[in-house]
């Protein structure tokens, strides 16, 4: 019991501080995580908020990850569906707080700064959550699966591996509208060191949280 009380709370953190970052990375206009990105060009696309593309993905990606499990995961569909709700629409609520006050406006260093930060953020949040495995975002917990089911345990594989949707659904809502946004040094950076980030902060970031790893990996 106090093991899950811990990992609870931990939970909660990092649902917060992902939000936290993803908005920010979106506010500073530099390029946010891969995921994130791919989400604003849809919503761009498709004409629908941030909040309801996000959860939308994040249903598509919840059947998805019942695949590659290969058998049925009652628990683990809710748990997707139960961290894509309010995940979604805080990221939507704290980007326009970001913007409030001010983020888009600050010089380039500074946007810089904050970018970083904010893919340091996700990558931690991701960490946590991960470890913690109560309840997981489809996004991650796809990595996740790949990573101890397929990657012989690498984040870093795992993370790329992922990328592959978001990527693609990218690509041709850029086709579509001709238009571009969300992507730049943040997605780049989150492409190529967010896999990284979370293998550090796997033994830095609340060392004493271990992975709670619940199907047969091959």
């Amino acid at each position: 019991m106090k093991d899950f009380k811990q990992r609870f709370w931990f939970l909660i953190f990092s649902i917060i501080i992902n939000s936290t970052g993803n908005a920010l990375t979106i506010s500073t206009n530099l390029g946010s995580a891969v995921w994130t990105a791919s989400s604003v060009n849809l919503a761009d696309w498709i004409h629908i908020s941030l909040g309801t593309t996000l959860f939308v993905y994040g249903v598509v990606v919840t059947i998805a990850n019942q695949f590659f499990i290969g058998h049925f995961d009652g628990r683990r569909l809710i748990s997707n569906l139960l961290y894509t709700v309010p995940f979604s629409y805080l990221v939507q609520f704290i980007t326009v707080f970001w913007n409030w006050v001010g983020v888009p406006n600050l010089n380039l260093f500074w946007r810089i700064v904050l970018d970083i930060f904010g893919i340091m953020l996700i990558s931690a949040a991701v960490s946590i959550y991960q470890r913690c495995n109560l309840i997981l975002h489809p996004n991650d917990d796809l990595s996740y699966i790949l990573r101890f089911k397929f990657m012989h345990g690498s984040a870093i594989l795992g993370q790329w591996v992922s990328y592959s949707l978001p990527v693609v659904i990218t690509i041709l809502a850029v086709i579509f509208t001709k238009h571009l946004t969300a992507v730049g040094f943040g997605t780049i950076l989150a492409l190529t060191a967010q896999g990284a980030m979370m293998n550090w902060s796997d033994t830095h970031v609340f060392p004493s949280l271990k992975h709670h790893v619940d199907f047969r990996t091959n």
